[in-house]
């Protein structure tokens, strides 16, 4: 996925599924576009928190 539509996933009312390019489910907390990243949540674990690059989303 590309920065700005995970920019769109994150501001978006909607709950769109995300997971990252292993397969894990991902919850996204932050998006950087301009460096191309996003933070996510990683499971349903609060404290299980990553950035990524965002071209290891992927809409589910």
């Amino acid at each position: 996925m590309n920065a700005q539509r995970a920019k769109e996933i994150y501001e978006s009312s909607d709950h769109i599924a995300v997971r990252l390019d292993d397969g894990q489910s991902v919850w996204i907390e932050k998006v950087d576009v301009s460096n191309g990243v996003a933070t996510v949540q990683v499971g349903k674990s609060p404290t299980d928190v990553q950035t990524v690059k965002v071209e290891r989303l992927k809409e589910h």
